[in-house]
């Protein structure tokens, strides 16, 4: 799924588009910015065409891109600074299999960079408006950190206040009466275990043998996708308990129910995009 958005640098507004997990930036929108003095697309084809460009470019590409053909690049960086070289962008896509740029039609079309190309590019606008650029791309991503982390929290929150009715649950069909404290705090756990081994596989105590130099607990390291999970078979197990189920009954049906919709969210690109992002914030 392709997302848009758009940034404004000295008063030139520039889409942003994420793409195969990477953020791109219109340098067409960046080249107007030299509008007065040429056309965008000779601005981008000035550029290229450098040999200090192709240069970047082709290191860039041998870094990021494992299919990107080194022949090829050998045979432009051979022409460059040729009166008589050539070259556009959508040539050298076609030619190295580059994946440094994009060219779109359409709607937002234009030519794409890699933010690291595009921050390149900005040095052919100027100094300060590459500067500017970079401040605006780093607020623009700081703001998208900021809302995936409170979509975690959110759904963290989310699940703790399932987790009330749950224990409400325990509380009016499972512990008998005149209970001492640590007994009632035995049967939590132990029903608190029945929803970490259904949707992580195994109990608390587990997880923090497995992970001693950790703080917290295997609920505060789980994924989005985990924790939508989590506050759903909450509530479910609440209702399993109030039908009077035994745990063990419980536990496969919530075990089930934490699979199948795993599979589900999985599927789904919205919480992939949203799952890849909160983990390069970890």
């Amino acid at each position: 799924m392709v997302k848009q958005k758009s940034i404004i640098v000295q008063n030139i507004p520039i889409q942003v588009m994420a793409d195969r997990e990477m953020d791109y930036i219109c340098i067409t929108d960046m080249a107007n910015a030299k509008g007065n003095e040429s056309r965008a697309a000779d601005i981008i084809k000035n550029w290229i065409r450098n040999r200090y460009t192709l240069e970047f470019l082709g290191t860039w590409e041998q870094i990021n891109n494992p299919d990107f053909k080194v022949v090829e690049f050998d045979h432009f960086r051979m022409q460059a600074g040729l009166n008589s070289f050539v070259l556009s962008v959508s040539e050298w896509i076609e030619k190295t299999h580059a994946i440094g740029f994009l060219v779109k039609k359409g709607r937002y079309g234009g030519t794409y960079a890699h933010k690291d190309i595009a921050f390149e590019f900005g040095s052919a606008i100027s100094a300060p408006f590459k500067l500017y650029l970079i401040i605006e791309f780093q607020r623009l991503k700081a703001e998208e950190n900021d809302r995936l982390k409170l979509n975690w929290s959110l759904n963290r929150t989310l699940a703790k206040i399932n987790y009330r009715i749950h224990t409400d649950a325990i509380q009016e069909n499972i512990i008998p009466k005149n209970l001492n404290k640590e007994q009632i705090s035995q049967i939590y756990a132990s029903e608190a275990d029945v929803l970490n081994v259904a949707l992580f596989g195994k109990t608390a105590k587990q997880w923090r043998d497995e992970n001693p130099d950790l703080d917290g607990n295997i609920r505060d390291y789980a994924t989005i996708e985990q924790l939508l999970v989590l506050a759903n078979i909450e509530s479910l197990n609440a209702e399993f308990i109030k039908l009077g189920l035994t745990q063990s009954e419980r536990l496969l049906k919530l075990n089930q129910t934490a699979i199948s919709q795993m599979k589900s969210l999985t599927k789904s690109s919205a919480i992939n995009k949203i799952i890849d992002r909160n983990r390069r914030l970890e």
